[in-house]
């Protein structure tokens, strides 16, 4: 059913009210005068003529029982009632075929003689309208019932639902049954509630699943914490207590705490970052970053760890005129991410190739690096906070697994994107991208 407003309900309720009691009163009318006048009928002008003419015609027996006894029979005959009256209003002759006289009505008519009033007749007929007027009473009856059931039906009960709905949206109870109307303002306030509703519980949804994660998240930080604490506590006792007794020892001791502290250090960075990037708003301070130097930078800072084991990092395709606008830092540090983590998935002597270049409105760059490359597994769910794969991405590599988690959201908070892949030539192959910096002149 197409929807109506209920403007255009409340007219077409009027115009029930008014038409339907006519409908009846004049199908009434057909079918008892088997016509559409509403004159009197042909027959009863005829009887009414006759019995006038009959009792003008008889003014002098109008006394005459004998008379007034064949007026009775007339009068009988022909379902009629008659009072007769002097000029002075006193009652010569009366009859009624009916003591109900709220069905009758009547012709009243003067009889003159010499110039002078001699007498008044009252004529009394059935009233022909009796059955239309009750018709039309009936059918006003029957279009409010039609009325009200129809607006109890598709106004008052839809509202009444919709009430009980919202008080259960407010209690909690987002599981409720909305109603439905063919009243346009009605199935508006419908869409709205659900709509509401459903936004409600796609927001109840979503604080489940970051409260999981958050605990997810804060058992897995306690663990990777506790394990380098643990070892951290245990050379520092052992140097303590004068395990390490001989200069070489010792400087195996203060190496091991060298890099479990750096280790350490690292956690708190990575967590502090996603922390920043999932949680708080973050704000970039934005200027004109020129990423092929950005990435030098970042190159520069990893030569160091990638030279331990041998690993190439060979820049291929740095084009010209890759400016973008972005936080320079947070740019550093997604690049940062992703360089340190294609660096500690690279076997001994392996090669890393970067290449940045412009891509009509945007800059894009690739990380390839010759390791073993994503699973299949690994492709679908890489950037989710703390996964690491069991062959490629375990803790002996360092890290809580939140590097290409929070590379993505800083490169996506620029308007750009990320993914990965598999090179054709083997090994993990990063693509991203930023929108292209348009100098003006």
């Amino acid at each position: 059913m197409r929807p109506i407003r209920i403007r255009t309900f409340s007219i077409l309720s009027l115009l029930l009210i008014l038409m339907l009691p006519w409908v009846f009163y004049v199908t009434a009318h057909l079918l008892t005068t088997k016509s559409l006048s509403f004159d009197t009928t042909d027959a009863q002008q005829v009887d009414l003529k006759k019995m006038s003419q009959f009792i003008e015609t008889n003014t002098e027996n109008w006394t005459d029982p004998k008379w007034q006894d064949d007026l009775i029979e007339k009068l009988q005959a022909l379902d009629m009632g008659v009072e007769i009256l002097t000029e002075s209003n006193q009652e010569i002759f009366r009859f009624f075929p009916e003591e109900d006289r709220s069905f009758i009505r009547s012709e009243q008519f003067s009889i003159m003689q010499d110039g002078r009033l001699f007498g008044r007749v009252i004529i009394f007929q059935p009233n022909s309208r009796v059955v239309q007027m009750i018709m039309a009473f009936t059918g006003l009856l029957l279009a409010f019932f039609i009325i009200g059931y129809v607006m109890r039906r598709f106004i008052l009960k839809p509202l009444e639902k919709m009430s009980l709905a919202v008080r259960q949206v407010a209690e909690g109870d987002l599981d409720v049954q909305l109603p439905e109307s063919p009243i346009k303002e009605i199935t508006e306030v419908h869409g709205g509630i659900q709509i509401m509703t459903d936004s409600l519980q796609e927001s109840m949804q979503k604080q489940v699943e970051l409260e999981e994660e958050r605990r997810f998240i804060i058992a897995a930080v306690a663990h990777d914490l506790r394990t380098p604490l643990f070892a951290l506590r245990g050379y520092l006792d052992g140097l303590e207590k004068g395990i390490a007794d001989s200069p070489d020892k010792q400087a195996k001791y203060l190496a091991v705490c060298k890099e479990k502290s750096a280790q350490l250090a690292r956690l708190v960075e990575e967590l502090f970052t996603f922390t920043k990037t999932e949680y708080l708003e973050m704000e970039l301070k934005k200027n004109t970053v020129n990423l092929p130097l950005l990435l030098q930078k970042s190159i520069d800072s990893l030569n160091p760890l990638a030279k331990q084991n041998n690993i190439s990092i060979i820049e291929k395709n740095f084009g010209d005129d890759c400016m973008i606008m972005g936080d320079s830092y947070l740019l550093e540090r997604a690049m940062n991410n992703l360089l340190d983590n294609a660096v500690r998935h690279t076997p001994h002597s392996g090669k890393i190739f970067i290449q940045c270049y412009k891509d009509g409105n945007k800059v894009a760059f690739t990380i390839h690096d010759t390791g073993k490359g994503f699973s299949s597994d690994e492709i679908h769910h890489v950037f989710e906070p703390l996964y690491r794969g069991e062959a490629s991405r375990n803790r002996s590599t360092g890290g809580i697994g939140l590097g290409l988690t929070i590379s993505r959201r800083i490169i996506r908070r620029h308007g750009g994107d990320l993914v990965v892949d598999n090179h054709s030539e083997g090994g993990a192959l990063i693509k991203g991208w930023i929108p292209a910096h348009c100098s003006t002149i």
